[in-house]
């Protein structure tokens, strides 16, 4: 009996076990569970925190009030006089040289019989903005409609100038009906009233009596927004009136001979701060006039705006000088070396013109490209028959895009103008907890300024114009633009050093440095080149250091070992400075490519930030679905701003160490932004420090190549490489003229894309030539097969040895017929047809280029042969 006690006890043990242990299982697999919902339950509370905490700080955006009684507003000194219209704020320039007038606005647009009433609106304003919300959603605001029309807007006037302050906003119409009144008064109106209109009146006020209020009534509240209630019943309006029935209060109210005058003093009654749900901007532009100049200003450290709708855009004086349907004319817009859209082109079904100021700020990202945009020079401009203007974007361009359109699709106008990105955005991806996009904006604003400069030409030309904007970079940039006193064609040369290439290393995939042209070899080119009567000769070197063309990052610079190692490399510039010749040692300074902490990058602290604090890695894009390519490996960083300069100085060092010249990839074509946590630079600002440093260096005496050749680059550069000549051919522009190179040749020396690798020879020769470039060849000692099986086949026509001979009959004829104008000004242009041009220099010297593929002749009888140049001295 005590055997099966025992034997039953174990049993129940057993039992008791096995359910603890089923139990602590069970515990077990619901844990991840059970934490997971703390961590929700823990972002709730956060969230509703945060949430709270933003609705208690309600941001209050207080609006102008115009209360000036002039008709107009006058500043003018010995150049120009302006005009304001108190009531629009459009403005007139007065041009007193020629007695042209350009107006903000065309007039008699109000009436424009093609332009919807929002289009008319647009037209009408001399500004335009557009906010955002979280969800992206962008949404236009425009100064007629939105300010000056109901009036909440200030006119200021300065020295020597006027300052607008405007107020955007669907603001509530204020209606002359009282907002408190004292029980007394309400009786004694609604005395004058009919007993029906009196009910009606009487149920949209809510009645106050300290001594009888309601459970939710809170006293202290109340006392705060009408003090008066300490001493008498108030009655106040109710919030919710919809406007239709405080139009018929206004009615009744005016009918029991209600005036502004008892309006505003109901108003003093209430102290409280209303607050609208509807979005408020407040935005100033200053008009000041400098010389002959008109100079406007936005500062940005005095826009207001809720932080849930940004200002997402700025468009200042849209349509200023814009040309109507019975106008003759042209807008000038910043692509390639300038383009031309002629007034009334009908060109109605073709996309409008638009281009980011120095292209892409790769620190805002991107899901896809079709067609990267870029100008490398913030100027449009406008020419009306005998008078044009050009203006030219100062602060605040790196934030600018300029855009243009013609007649007939919108509204009856041509126009360009200019549109800054305020806030930038970031987007989130949130498609599993929501159903629309997510935007975080930049928190601040930097303190600039946006500023653009009109001046004004009495000439129709682009050439004319061209050379008033060549005024203004020499005296920008004084000191740094002199006439240069080359008597030959500048032609630079490219020689690849080495390239990446994938070995087999004891049976690993490894990546190593594959030789194309070494250093004693590049010395042999240059010899020879020379030799044979190629002068005033550049070099530059690229993929010398660090792993080849796609370099690693500069913190430790060493030049290739298989390529001769540093050794090698001083008798390189040794034997080149002997022949003449300049050698540029070429650098990224701005991107790490295939870098890592042993290399000296460290992307958690080395790599820009996006707006989401993440790095900014950036991708390659596919040609066919457009597509950033993220799964592949050739995936790179954007450098944090400081490391960027600090790559950059690092590579200006060695190279003076060297006795060369610097060679800089992307250093004054691309300009970035960096959302670093610890220390945010700003896109503008990033522009200054390129200034900064290229003056610094430019200062100390050090040969300066930079590619493409931004505004702000080119003046210290002694040879800018693959400028822009032509740009993208949109089918809106009617015609493509050199107005960058007008306004900087004889000045600064400047090549299109390399001859022998371009995608077609002849016209990159004969660019060239109508646009005063030198000459750019790229060339490595290999042959094309060893490019073979790499990613570098647009070095597959680059072989010296193939190209050689060729070379030199371009140079020859090139620099026997061109080589005396590289010291000259150029002083003018002319499209002569579609397929033929003439552009002419300071001597006489006439050049003219054929497109086409029949001989052509100019209306002076010169016969210029299909596809070649002919020099006419």
């Amino acid at each position: 009996m005590a055997e099966k006690m025992k034997d039953e006890k174990t049993r129940m043990k057993r039992k008791k076990k096995r359910q603890q242990s089923k139990l602590m299982k069970a515990f077990i697999g619901f844990l991840p569970q059970l934490i997971l919902l703390v961590l929700i339950a823990v972002g709730v509370i956060v969230a509703l925190t945060f949430k709270n905490k933003g609705e208690g700080e309600e941001e209050i955006i207080t609006p102008y009030g115009y209360e000036g009684e002039e008709d107009s507003y006058v500043v003018e000194n010995d150049y120009l006089k302006l005009e304001m219209d108190a009531k629009t704020t459009q403005i007139a320039v007065t041009v007193k040289s020629s007695g042209k007038v350009w107006y903000s606005n065309p007039i008699g647009c109000d009436t424009d019989p093609l332009a919807l009433s929002d289009e008319k609106y647009k037209i009408q304003s001399p500004l335009l903005m557009s906010y955002s919300v979280v969800q992206g959603l962008e949404t236009p605001y425009n100064s007629f409609s939105y300010s000056t029309d109901n009036g909440i807007y200030e006119i200021l006037p300065e020295e020597n100038g006027i300052r607008v302050n405007y107020s955007l906003g669907n603001l509530e119409k204020e209606y002359i009906i009282p907002p408190v009144i004292t029980a007394d008064e309400f009786k004694s109106w609604l005395a004058l009233m009919d007993q029906k209109d009196s009910d009606l009146i009487q149920q949209y006020y809510k009645k106050y009596d300290l001594n009888k209020l309601g459970k939710k009534d809170d006293p202290e509240q109340l006392k705060a927004s009408y003090p008066i209630i300490e001493t008498t019943v108030i009655y106040v309006l109710r919030d919710t009136v919809k406007e239709q029935t405080r139009k018929k209060m206004q009615e009744l109210f005016e009918a029991a001979g209600y005036t502004y005058e008892n309006y505003l003093a109901d108003k003093e009654l209430d102290q409280a701060e209303k607050v609208s749900d509807k979005p408020v901007f407040n935005i100033s532009m200053i008009y000041r006039l400098d010389g002959d100049d008109l100079v406007v200003e936005i500062p940005l450290k005095d826009l207001e705006y809720r932080s849930q709708t940004p200002i997402y855009t700025i468009t200042p004086l849209p349509y200023f000088g814009a040309g109507g349907k019975n106008d003759e004319g042209f807008l000038l817009v910043p692509e390639g070396g300038g383009a031309l859209i002629n007034f009334n082109n009908g060109k109605v079904t073709q996309s409008s013109y638009y281009a980011n100021v120095y292209g892409w700020d790769m620190c805002l990202s991107r899901k896809a490209v079709v067609h990267n945009t870029r100008a490398y020079y913030g100027v449009f401009g406008v020419a009306q028959g005998d008078d044009s203007f050009i203006c030219i974007l100062d602060d605040g361009r790196a934030y600018a895009a300029v855009q243009a359109d013609i007649s007939g699709k919108n509204n009856s106008y041509n126009y360009v103008n200019s549109v800054y990105s305020i806030c930038s955005r970031e987007q989130y991806d949130v498609g599993d907890i929501a159903n629309s996009d997510i935007f975080e904006f930049i928190p601040e604003l930097p303190d600039e300024d946006l500023v653009q400069r009109y001046s004004f030409i009495d000439s129709g030309s682009y050439v004319d114009m061209a050379k008033d904007y060549s005024a203004y970079l020499q005296k920008e940039y004084e000191g740094y633009l002199n006439v240069n006193t080359d008597a030959q064609t500048p032609t630079v040369v490219e020689l690849v050093g080495a390239i990446d290439k994938v070995k087999q290393i004891l049976g690993v995939p490894v990546s190593r440095p594959l030789p194309l042209t070494r250093f004693d070899d590049a010395g042999d080119i240059i010899n020879d080149l020379t030799n044979e009567g190629v002068d005033n000769l550049s070099v530059k070197l690229t993929g010398w250091s660090n792993g080849g063309v796609n370099q690693k990052v500069l913190e430790h610079i060493k030049p290739i070992a298989s390529l001769g190692g540093k050794s090698a490399l001083k008798t390189l510039i040794s034997t080149a400075g002997s022949a003449n010749a300049t050698v540029y040692l070429n650098g990224i300074t701005q991107y790490a490519f295939d870098s890592n902490i042993f290399d000296g990058f460290f992307s958690y602290s080395d790599a820009a930030k996006l707006l989401s604090k993440e790095r900014v890695v950036l991708h390659k894009y596919s040609h066919i679905t457009y597509a950033a390519r993220e799964n592949d490996d050739n995936s790179y960083y954007l450098l944090h701003t400081d490391k960027a300069m600090e790559m950059a100085d690092n590579l200006v060092s060695y190279a003076q160490g060297m006795g060369a010249g610097v060679s800089y990839q992307d250093l004054g074509m691309d300009l970035s932004s960096d959302f670093y946590r610890k220390k945010y630079y700003s896109r503008q600002s990033v522009l200054k420090l390129q200034i900064d440093h290229l003056k610094k260096v430019a200062d100390a005496g050090t040969p300066i190549m930079v590619n493409m050749g931004n505004d702000y680059a080119t003046p210290f550069a002694s040879m800018v490489t693959g400028m822009d000549l032509r740009g993208s051919e949109y089918t809106i522009l009617d015609e493509c003229v050199p107005f960058f190179q007008i306004a900087i040749h004889g000045r600064v020396n400047y090549t299109g894309d390399p001859i022998n690798i371009s995608g077609n020879q002849e016209d990159e020769v004969l660019y060239s030539a109508e646009y005063g470039a030198g000459l750019y060849f790229t060339f490595m000692h290999e042959s094309s097969f060893a490019t073979q099986k790499t990613l570098y086949t647009q070095y597959y026509g680059s072989n010296y040895d193939s190209w050689k001979q060729r070379m030199l009959d371009i140079y020859r004829r090139y620099n026997a017929e061109l080589g005396h104008t590289f010291n000259q000004e150029m002083t003018g242009h002319e499209n002569l047809s579609p397929v033929l041009s003439c552009t002419e220099y300071a001597d006489g010297t006439k050049v003219y280029v054929n497109y086409g593929y029949s001989d052509a002749a100019s209306p002076d009888g010169t016969v210029v042969p299909a596809r070649d140049y002919l020099v006419v001295r």
